[in-house]
């Protein structure tokens, strides 16, 4: 019986030498919420470049658009439940969602090229986001969240590199 109080005790010390910097302003709880907001307003910027696409490269773009809204919205849940997994709430609000995004909502009445850059622009803002959350993350000793950020980087990568591509082409359809 002893033998059981002891690991009992020692569990519950691990447990709180790993949950006790999980607090709403940890640096890893904090860019997993600014993570999570950044997606929810991409998801929705990529929804109005969707929307609002026109001219010759009409069906790519607006196919394409759709794709990386898609793949943004797979990322969501995720980043919300490893919020809650280490032990907070995952801001779900508009009000807190476009108070913690470090990417802006899709500006209005604008071209294709524009649209195109300033999609490239925040992927390239949220890249270096979550980079800087990976070196946190493994400074912090989390392999579990650096893990998350790490696969979703590899998302944002991709579509500023399609998005960057499109840009460069100089075939007169984006400028």
């Amino acid at each position: 019986m002893a033998q059981a109080s002891k690991k009992a005790s020692s569990i519950e010390k691990i447990e709180k030498e790993i949950s006790q910097t999980n607090h709403p302003q940890n640096p890893v709880v904090e860019s997993l919420q600014t993570q999570l907001a950044n997606s929810f307003v991409v998801y929705l910027n990529y929804k109005h470049y969707h929307w609002q696409t026109f001219g010759p490269l009409f069906r790519d773009m607006h196919r394409l658009f759709d794709e990386l809204a898609a793949e943004v919205y797979e990322t969501i849940d995720e980043f919300a439940e490893r919020i809650r997994m280490i032990g907070q709430n995952p801001l779900s609000r508009l009000e807190e969602l476009i108070a913690n995004s470090t990417v802006k909502s899709a500006a209005k009445n604008t071209d294709m090229r524009e649209m195109i850059k300033e999609a490239q622009g925040n992927a390239v803002m949220i890249i270096k986001h979550m980079r800087g959350a990976i070196k946190m993350c493994e400074d912090a000793d989390d392999p579990g969240t650096a893990d998350v950020f790490t696969r979703h980087l590899q998302i944002y990568e991709k579509h500023e590199w399609f998005l960057r591509d499109i840009l460069e082409t100089q075939d007169g359809l984006t400028s």
